[in-house]
């Protein structure tokens, strides 16, 4: 690693520490709050089932009344009530039997459930031919959640499954914190869009498809500010339009240190750099700092400057956006899972800095390389399942168990 160079875990920890969460905090319909993160914990305020009720269609019973069941020597008791889903029975009286189906409440005296597969039913009787364990088909109050318990922590991203829980215990809405607002530009003269000409020495703007999507994805508010011209001048002004009401802004080019590369030094004109290369491969030139909002008062908003080489702006953003991002939103486990996995490939000549190798899952059940790993082959990560994280100057032989970061675990 060149000196100067910082390595991937401090500029990750240094991102983080900046990233405070933002405060305001909206109520909001829990069926409109998946993909929201939590602005605090959620307690139930009662027993998940909130009364003892039967897993099974079947046939309530006291065990006493069973003991003396036997294949050669059934039991036969009289059916004495029939209890749907929904409806309450009378208590259980000593020698007879309920009629009971799935959901529906256990009645007083009852201590057991015989599924009905393992009953013989005849008119108005029913017989058995064995005595049920102790509780046998029972779901006990309280079993799921237990009234006063947390089901749902503050900082959580909620799930579908999540919010489905928390309308379980009856609540019609949830306190989350409003979105992040993100901002971006995108710098470079040889930068056009789709559907425009492609005049000589031009390229399609790839990187606004790619990190706007992803800004999305996370549930954020995308302000879309363009291409902007490779000067100095345009791009202060750009910075300061995005600073105005943004949490974020969030560029895609000229953070190097050639001629006509002006984002460093106009996000230092505009407020401050905190730190700008990173050693990992791709995306060693990032840069993150801070934008004044125009007024003293008005506070400042991050900044984040990836590279222009598509690979290299799409894994930088996984690697250290997303997480800064879901600090922001008040989420407070970031570290995507990581896979043990076999790589099916060598890797014979390292580099010096932290690599993120683009790789497929196989059908063996273990990793393929994608044989071209440069920082400009988009191709890669549409081929890819995600990224070896490989130490600096670590070789891999065939058979190696390397770490596989999933495109799945870094994109949701």
């Amino acid at each position: 690693m060149k000196p100067g160079l910082l390595p991937f875990d401090d500029a990750l920890a240094a991102l983080l520490g900046q990233a405070a969460p933002v405060d305001e905090v909206e109520t909001i319909d829990t069926a409109a709050a998946s993909g929201r993160v939590l602005a605090s914990d959620i307690r139930s305020a009662l027993d998940v089932p909130p009364r003892d009720n039967t897993q099974m269609d079947g046939y309530a019973v006291r065990r006493a009344d069973l003991l003396q069941a036997a294949a050669d020597r059934p039991v036969r008791l009289p059916v004495a009530q029939r209890i749907p889903a929904g409806h309450v029975g009378r208590p259980l009286a000593p020698g007879e039997a309920a009629r009971i189906f799935t959901g529906g409440l256990v009645p007083e005296g009852a201590d057991a459930i015989v599924m009905q597969e393992m009953a013989t039913a005849d008119g108005d009787t029913v017989s058995f031919s064995q005595c049920p364990a102790p509780g046998e088909w029972i779901r006990r109050a309280g079993e799921d959640i237990r009234n006063g318990s947390v089901i749902l922590a503050a900082g959580a991203r909620l799930t579908p499954q999540a919010t489905g829980l928390a309308a379980s215990v009856g609540l019609a809405s949830l306190p989350v914190r409003r979105p992040v607002r993100v901002a971006c530009f995108f710098t470079g003269d040889e930068l056009a869009m789709p559907g425009e000409p492609l005049r000589p020495g031009a390229i399609y703007n790839s990187n606004r498809y790619v990190l706007g999507a992803l800004v999305r994805s996370m549930g954020c508010e995308l302000v879309d500010l363009g291409n902007v011209p490779d000067t100095l001048a345009a791009t202060r002004e750009a910075l300061r339009r995005a600073a105005q009401g943004n949490d974020l802004i969030v560029t895609s080019g000229g953070v190097s240190v050639g001629e006509e590369d002006h984002v460093k030094p106009a996000v230092e004109a505009e407020g401050e750099l905190r730190m700008w290369q990173i050693a990992i491969k791709p995306g060693k030139p990032l840069a993150y700092g801070r934008v004044r909002r125009g007024a003293p008062d008005a506070g400042v908003a991050h900044f984040i400057g990836l590279p222009g080489n598509p690979v290299s702006s799409f894994v930088t953003f996984l690697l250290l956006v997303r997480p800064f991002v879901q600090r922001l939103q008040g989420m407070a486990d970031v570290a995507p899972r990581a896979l043990p996995m076999r790589a099916d490939f060598d890797w014979p000549k390292p580099d010096r800095r932290r690599e993120f190798l683009r790789a497929k899952l196989n059908a063996d059940g273990g990793l393929d390389l994608f044989p071209n790993q440069s920082s400009a082959v988009l191709t890669s990560t549409v081929w890819g399942d995600g990224l070896i994280d490989n130490p600096p100057q670590h070789a891999i032989a065939r058979g190696d168990v390397v770490r596989f970061l999933p495109f799945s675990e870094l994109t949701r």
